[in-house]
């Protein structure tokens, strides 16, 4: 069984000995879940937090199996969000194992990812995404749901703030402003929707049986204002990597998602600065360095935050 090399490294510095633990146990996991689902691997799929591979049923169907830890919150989230989903506009979510961390997908078909547009026709990949955007928030929030309200990521501004009090990381003015427009946003929020809340380029596959021809994977999951979907997009695909031409795309993006998507420019613009910002947020906290695109993008539409 493989695990890649970058999931051991994140599981342990997320989780510590209890990662270590799962990451020794993860082989008679995988057995056991094949097993009692009548499933063959059929090989390892790209990893970052979860074990992933793809897989086919005992009725000849193909499948992707994901597994994490039981005691990330996130999997009852992405269970419950794809749940609600139902199939429109994300991969169908066929079973979900909540005691051994394990979920089992559609699979995409072909699955190209739509990033492998972005250079050639970013025009018809941002369309894409707003075809998927429109099918996932159409989704009815799920009874009873365990999905964070949005307000709540506003936690990771708060605690950034207190561990950094001067520029040595992010510059402390852009980490408050964000933060500021981030509650404006909440507060002026019309009827709030499901999110995926990550959806960008890699986490957009083609899919044959799609009405528009692709379909989301990999929801964070949040209920809250539709613009906050569209933040990430702006800065992606690969936003470790500082691109001028990625860069130059942006401005033309932000008038294709408020046209499709039927949102005031001036949100779109907000929402991206705020994005921007919070990703950095989250690199630094994770352990990362922020110096990628992201922070490129919040400066480059700082000046138009009205």
């Amino acid at each position: 069984m493989n695990v890649s090399p970058s999931l051991a490294r994140t599981v342990v510095r997320v989780w510590g000995d209890v990662g270590r633990q799962w990451l020794d146990d993860l082989p008679s996991i995988v057995d056991e879940v094949l097993r009692r689902w009548g499933l063959r691997c059929d090989g390892a799929l790209p990893m970052s937090l979860h074990w992933v591979a793809s897989v086919t049923r005992d009725d000849g169907s193909p499948a992707v199996l994901k597994l994490g830890l039981p005691q990330a919150d996130h999997q009852a989230v992405e269970s419950a969000v794809l749940q609600a989903y139902a199939g429109r506009g994300a991969v169908r979510l066929i079973a979900h194992d909540p005691e051994r961390g394990a979920l089992l997908l559609q699979r995409a078909d072909p699955g190209r990812q739509l990033r492998d547009l972005v250079l050639s026709d970013d025009e018809r990949a941002t369309a894409a995404i707003v075809a998927v955007v429109r099918a996932l928030h159409a989704a009815p929030l799920p009874g009873g749901h365990t999905v964070p309200p949005l307000r709540r990521a506003r936690a990771a501004f708060t605690d950034y703030l207190a561990q950094h009090p001067g520029d040595d990381v992010l510059p402390r003015r852009l980490v408050q402003a964000a933060a500021s427009l981030f509650d404006e946003l909440v507060v002026s929020a019309g009827d709030p929707v499901l999110l995926h809340g990550d959806l960008h380029h890699d986490n957009v596959l083609s899919d044959e049986r799609s009405a528009s021809g692709w379909v989301a994977i990999d929801p964070h999951g949040w209920v809250g204002d539709r613009g906050f979907d569209v933040g990430a997009m702006l800065y992606n695909p690969d936003p470790h990597v500082r691109s001028e031409a990625l860069l130059r795309l942006v401005p033309g993006r932000i008038e294709r998602l408020a046209a499709g998507l039927d949102l005031p420019v001036d949100r779109v613009v907000a929402w991206g600065f705020v994005m921007g910002v919070l990703s950095q947020v989250w690199t630094v906290q994770d352990g990362g360095v922020a110096v990628g695109r992201p922070l490129d993008v919040a400066r480059l539409l700082e000046p138009r935050l009205s």
